[in-house]
């Protein structure tokens, strides 16, 4: 069954990259969470790194006692993320791929590639009672090891259809990100999307009818610091909703 409401999970590490820029106590992403869900957030999205980078322990422990909807944990797959997922419980995880070096997630997960570590670390996860999915690319052989390792859901990547400059790349993107979440969907899998997203380029995506959550964080909070939470991401709910409209 195709789901016509589309979620939003708001990602509130960047207004922890302002915060530790100068080692202040500001701004705060708690409070950050606070607003988005007063917009009309459906989800929090927070991925906690190993450097440590924005998001800290203590922000993640408050978050799951403050957070309304639904609190979503990205972490890498490692022993110390998993033991702290089975202590601060969040509502899901999506174990996505980390390298020190980069910037931001790069790519997704290669979940065929190391498919007994994936499937030790989801049924860990699941024995906890945490929903689990997995942050891969729009690839039919990775969709299929997700199912192997007993995810519930996957995100599909949207990185190389944000990075597209021409209409025949962009198009050849959406291609894939099409016929993976209906792959996705047909195996059992609740498909979610993001990373680069921001409102001039959502609506392709938010149009494929298998997808039912959107995970957006960069563009909002870059947006945010012109126009304030409440409204980016107002303006992105109202880009989505009218993107989903075309579904009838």
């Amino acid at each position: 069954m195709l789901v016509k409401e589309l979620r939003l999970g708001v990602n509130v590490d960047h207004v922890a990259t302002l915060r530790q820029a100068r080692g202040t106590r500001y701004p705060d992403p708690v409070f950050a969470a606070a607003l988005a869900e007063s917009a009309g957030a459906h989800q929090i999205t927070v991925h906690l790194r190993e450097d440590r980078r924005h998001i800290q322990d203590r922000d993640l422990r408050i978050l799951r006692q403050t957070v309304e909807t639904l609190l979503n944990l990205e972490m890498a797959a490692t022993e110390e993320m998993v033991e702290i997922a089975c202590q601060v419980l969040p509502d899901r995880v999506t174990l996505v791929p980390e390298r020190r070096e980069e910037r931001t997630t790069e790519g997704g997960l290669d979940v065929q590639g190391q498919l007994e570590h994936i499937r030790t670390i989801t049924t860990r996860l699941r024995n906890a009672g945490i929903t689990v999915s997995l942050f891969i690319g729009p690839d039919a052989e990775q969709v299929k090891a997700g199912v192997r390792a007993g995810a519930m859901a996957i995100e599909l990547h949207t990185g190389d259809y944000c990075a597209a400059r021409r209409a025949d790349e962009r198009e050849r993107e959406l291609g894939r990100l099409r016929e993976e979440a209906r792959r996705a969907a047909k195996l059992g899998l609740e498909v979610a999307a993001g990373h680069g997203l921001d409102v001039h380029n959502v609506g392709p995506v938010a149009e494929i009818p298998e997808v039912v959550e959107l995970n957006i964080g960069h563009s909002l909070i870059g947006r945010a610091v012109l126009v304030g939470l409440d409204r980016a991401v107002k303006e992105m709910l109202a880009a989505m909703r009218l993107a989903r409209s075309s579904l009838g």
